[in-house]
């Protein structure tokens, strides 16, 4: 899918030869991008010395997003308070600048953070192919520069992604998966859709088999924190959901 020009961002490049000015542009569009926001004055302090390398040219970007991600400024932010599913996505935002393509890719990083932890996770995305490609060792991570999608479902899942404040939609179940189950997830509330009978949702097996097929791809704690979510209304509707006979 081709990508609208207006979507395309100013790549920000901070090499040997940038400046203490053009560094400092850089160091605020990286905490734009990978915390969401500015950090605040405690997170600062921990931050200070990492800071100071990156603006006296002893580290560059890459260094300095890797020294960023591990940090407990972003650990506190986004991992300690989102299922493994959902942090995943967020760090695909991040440091990729799109959503996960599928489930298979969200599967192969899944697994990263629960054998290696997560910081090999982040480390793994800054030293893959892509993250390469895209940003080398000098450009601030963004929205995708390349032209084509891999699919429109990843086109808009990743725009949605990238233009949503963080919690917005919970921090449990990513945004493949709430698209995948048509769940309505604004104001971090999931509400499940309802399905009255086959003449009034002609897509009700397919609905339904989608929604197997997705919650069978969720680790066990990542569920029962979903089911959390839900209010108790809500949990009878999926339940129901998942009772009636797909034919």
């Amino acid at each position: 899918m081709t990508t609208p020009d207006k979507l395309i961002p100013q790549a920000l490049t901070v090499s040997r030869q940038s400046d203490r000015e053009e560094r400092q542009t850089a160091l605020r569009q990286i905490y734009a991008q990978v915390l969401e926001r500015q950090p605040y004055a405690y997170e600062r302090k921990i931050l200070a010395k990492d800071e100071d390398d990156f603006l006296k040219n002893k580290i560059g970007v890459k260094r300095f997003l890797r020294n960023l991600g591990h940090s407990e400024v972003y650990l506190e932010t986004f991992y300690y308070k989102s299922s493994n599913s959902k942090f995943i996505e967020l760090c695909f935002k991040h440091f990729m600048g799109r959503a996960p393509k599928d489930i298979a890719e969200m599967r192969e990083y899944c697994d990263i953070l629960m054998r290696c932890g997560v910081k090999d996770l982040i480390t793994a995305m800054l030293d893959s192919d892509e993250y390469q490609h895209h940003f080398g060792c000098f450009t601030v991570p963004h929205a995708w520069t390349e032209t084509l999608y891999p699919s429109p479902k990843t086109f808009w899942e990743t725009e949605v992604l990238l233009h949503e404040l963080h919690g917005r939609r919970g921090w449990v179940l990513p945004t493949m998966i709430w698209h995948d189950l048509h769940l309505d997830c604004d104001g971090g509330h999931c509400a499940v859709p309802i399905v009255s009978n086959a003449t009034s949702l002609p897509n009700t097996a397919v609905t339904i088999g989608a929604l197997r097929q997705v919650l069978s791809t969720i680790s066990q704690p990542d569920i029962e924190e979903f089911a959390q979510a839900l209010s108790p209304s809500e949990r009878e509707k999926l339940r129901a959901m998942l009772m009636q006979p797909v034919r």
